[in-house]
């Protein structure tokens, strides 16, 4: 398939998903609880709130880094709360991560970097040449042989999107991908994902805590504490003043 080929996106339905940690002496902290979700292929949903919300751990769940400790989740046609070590692991592989860390290898190229996630398997495609087309539509054409050290802060969140690209995911999780930009560089970050989807038809997830970033999404789902507290379909027809002033706020009663 064509890097720029479209893709079928992943439909997302978790039920009644929690999971807590141990925080020593008998104690535990709950950091998502009963959260229940039905996310629509090929949108893009941000999943906003403070730190220590919840966002990540819900992040980690869907992408089978992390198990949750009741609830079910369900990409696509995998029930992802069923699957064995191999079977996550082979699951991994049909979605992709950006995370705020770039975690670009500093010793590669920017093209090694994209294709290191595929190089010790077979696949239908030539890699490099996939990631070339890949370094073109993430607008770095010509930087291939770059070391990412050589690279600004926005342009190395561009090669992490590449890389989560090179196996055409039908879902990207994409981790406060803003985070260590600035608000300009930040924003032309969140365009790019949103081309993408537009281009590819990928299910996109984004965990954020800035609301402009979360506003450029198709629904904003808000956490306090591991809860839901706001869900909310963004149109032409919202206000876009009283839409950031809604997602901004932390009560969870406003």
């Amino acid at each position: 398939m064509p890097a720029g080929a479209r893709v079928e996106g992943f439909g997302v339905q978790l039920q009644g998903v929690a999971r807590r940690y141990p925080v020593g002496q008998g104690r535990w902290i709950t950091a998502i609880d009963d959260v229940t979700l039905d996310i629509a292929a090929g949108s893009v949903v941000a999943i906003a709130g403070p730190s220590g919300s919840g966002k990540s751990t819900l992040l980690h769940v869907i992408g089978a880094m992390d198990a949750p400790d009741s609830g079910s989740i369900r990409v696509g046609e995998s029930s992802v709360t069923g699957l064995s070590r191999s079977e996550q692991a082979q699951y991994r592989r049909t979605i992709g991560f950006v995370f705020q860390r770039f975690h670009l290898l500093p010793a590669l190229t920017v093209l090694d970097n994209v294709v290191a996630p595929v190089l010790p398997y077979r696949t239908p495609y030539e890699k490099f040449d996939r990631a070339r087309q890949l370094m073109a539509a993430v607008g770095l054409a010509g930087r291939e042989r770059s070391l990412p050290s050589r690279l600004s802060g926005g342009q190395q969140q561009r090669v992490a999107i590449a890389r989560a690209l090179i196996n055409d995911p039908g879902l990207l999780l994409a981790d406060e991908p803003t985070g260590n930009l600035d608000s300009a560089t930040g924003a032309e970050i969140m365009e790019l994902l949103t081309d993408l989807r537009r281009e590819r038809g990928m299910t996109i997830i984004v965990a954020t805590h800035d609301p402009v970033i979360a506003s450029a999404c198709d629904r904003i789902v808000r956490l306090r504490d591991g809860h839901v507290v706001d869900d909310v379909t963004v149109s032409g027809k919202v206000d876009a003043d009283a839409l950031l002033g809604r997602i901004a706020r932390l009560d969870p009663d406003a």
